[in-house]
C-alpha cells in the first residue's frame, strides 16, 4: 500500500550537513557558483553560466520577482533594553503596495524579540530622511499566535513606511548563516529581476542569475516571465514533528497577472520554474482552477489554497482547464491580476500539473523544501545531495544550485 503524503516520517528526510559546507557569504561573480544538472536520473556538474545551454529546447522560465524588505526594526527603551520588531506582513492596509504607500500609520504583523521586557509602552526612534526629521513609534496591540500586531505612527505626512524601512530596517539574512547582516548584503541577498518589495527572504535559486545569463537565454529564445510569492518568516520554520502531518505551513501571497496565466493555459512549452516559491506559486494556480471549476463565482477569501488540498481534493480537471477557470474568473470582475494566497505543502505522492522543470539550491534537512524536491525527482534527492556533498557543492541561500528535469 502506498505510503499516506501525510504519513511521511522527517527523519527519512535527515542527511550530514557540515557547517562549513553552508556558504555564508556568496562568491564574487554570482553565475560562477556551481550547477548540478539532473536529467533523467543522469547527474553531472556544470556551472551555473552553462544554464541557458542546459535547458530543453522548448523550455520557458518562470521567476519570483519578490524583493526583500529590510524587516528588521531595532528600538531601545528608556531602560536600555534592546527591543526587535520584525515586519512579517502587513496587517491594516492589508496590501503590502498601499501598507508601504502609508504617510503616518499603519499595522504590521510582527515577531517581537526580547518581549518580555516590553509589556506596555510606546517605543521611539528619531531619525533623519533626506535632511527632514522624523519620529517612528510603535505600540504593542493584540498577539496572534507568535505574532503581535505593531502599531506603527510617525510624524511626518511626507515620510512613507517604505522610506522609514530603507532607511532604518535591517535586511534580515537567514539564521543559519550565524552572523550578522552586512552591508554587501544588501546587494547580494536580492535577485538582480527583483522588483515587488514584501519578502522577509529572498528566493535564492534567483540569485545565481546575472544580466550575462539573461542575455544569454535572450540569444536562445528562452521566454522568462514572472509572478511574485512574498516569502515569509516561515520558510525557516523547522519541521519538528515526527510526521509531516503536525507541521503548519505558514500562508505567504501571491499576485500573478492574467498575462501570464494565459500563456501558461495556451503554451506547449515546457515551464521551468526558477525556484521553490515559484513552484508553489504555479502548483498553487491548478487548484485555484480546480475550486472555480465546482464553484466558479467564489469570492476572492475562498481561493486560498489550504495546505492538504491537493491530497483530498480529486484532479479531476486539466491544467489548461483550471488555468482557463481563472482567466474567467479574473474576467468576470475587470481584474488584470490575481491576488491570493497560499499554504500549499508538496511532499512524496504531489502530482504536478503545471512545473515540468525547476532550477533549486540545495536545502536543510528535514526540510519541507527537500520534501518538494524529492516529490519532483521521484523520490531520488538523496542521490542528488550525496553527489553535491562527495563534489563541494554549497549548500543554503548563498549556496550551489541544481537543474533538475526528472
Amino acid at each position: 500500500m502506498m505510503q499516506k503524503t501525510q504519513d511521511i516520517r522527517m527523519d527519512a528526510y535527515n542527511y550530514p550537513l557540515p557547517d562549513e559546507r553552508i556558504a555564508k557569504f556568496p562568491l564574487p561573480k554570482r553565475d560562477m557558483s556551481k550547477l548540478l544538472f539532473y536529467n533523467g536520473g543522469t547527474i553531472t556538474e556544470r556551472n551555473f553560466n552553462e544554464l541557458p545551454d542546459l535547458l530543453p529546447d522548448d523550455a520557458l522560465l518562470v521567476f519570483n520577482n519578490t524583493r526583500v524588505i529590510q524587516a528588521r526594526l531595532h528600538f531601545r527603551k528608556e531602560t536600555g533594553a534592546l527591543i526587535e520588531v520584525f515586519c512579517l506582513e502587513p496587517f491594516f492596509p492589508h496590501d503590502y503596495l498601499l501598507s508601504f504607500q502609508t504617510t503616518g500609520e499603519c499595522r504590521w504583523l510582527c515577531l517581537v524579540g526580547n518581549l518580555k521586557k516590553w509589556k506596555e509602552g510606546a517605543l521611539s526612534r528619531t531619525l533623519e530622511i533626506d535632511g527632514v526629521p522624523v519620529t517612528l513609534n510603535a505600540v504593542r496591540g493584540a498577539a496572534h499566535g507568535n505574532s503581535h500586531e505593531i502599531i506603527f505612527t510617525w510624524d511626518n505626512p511626507r515620510i512613507t513606511f517604505a522610506a522609514l524601512l530603507d532607511a532604518i530596517g535591517e535586511l534580515p539574512i537567514p539564521p543559519y548563516l550565524n552572523r550578522k547582516t552586512e552591508e554587501s548584503d544588501k546587494e547580494t541577498y536580492q535577485t538582480v529581476y527583483s522588483k515587488i518589495e514584501g519578502s522577509v527572504a529572498a528566493p535564492t535559486a534567483g540569485l545565481h542569475f546575472t544580466p550575462e545569463v539573461f542575455n544569454a537565454l535572450k540569444s536562445n529564445g528562452v521566454p522568462c516571465l514572472e509572478l511574485t510569492l512574498h516569502v515569509g518568516a516561515g520558510t525557516f520554520k523547522p519541521v519538528k514533528s515526527e510526521t509531516i502531518e503536525g507541521h503548519e505551513m505558514h500562508t505567504e501571497f501571491i499576485s500573478v497577472e492574467r498575462s501570464l496565466i494565459e500563456r501558461l493555459a495556451r503554451t506547449e512549452k515546457r515551464v521551468i520554474a526558477v525556484g521553490t516559491t515559484s513552484v508553489r506559486t504555479l502548483e498553487s494556480l491548478y487548484y485555484i482552477g480546480l475550486t472555480l471549476e465546482h464553484r466558479p463565482d467564489a469570492l476572492p477569501e475562498e481561493l486560498p489554497v489550504e495546505q492538504w488540498q491537493p491530497y483530498l481534493q480529486v484532479a479531476s480537471v486539466s491544467t489548461s482547464k483550471a488555468l482557463e477557470n481563472i482567466l474567467r474568473w479574473l474576467d468576470k470582475r475587470g481584474s488584470e491580476r490575481l491576488v491570493t494566497a497560499t499554504r500549499i505543502i508538496i511532499a512524496p505522492g504531489y502530482e504536478f500539473h503545471v512545473v515540468k522543470g525547476m532550477v533549486t539550491n540545495f536545502h536543510q534537512p528535514q526540510s519541507t523544501l527537500l520534501l518538494l524536491v524529492s516529490a519532483f525527482v521521484n523520490g531520488n534527492w538523496r542521490e542528488i545531495y550525496d553527489y553535491a556533498l562527495e563534489h563541494d557543492f554549497r549548500f543554503l541561500s548563498y549556496g550551489d544550485s541544481s537543474l533538475l528535469l526528472p
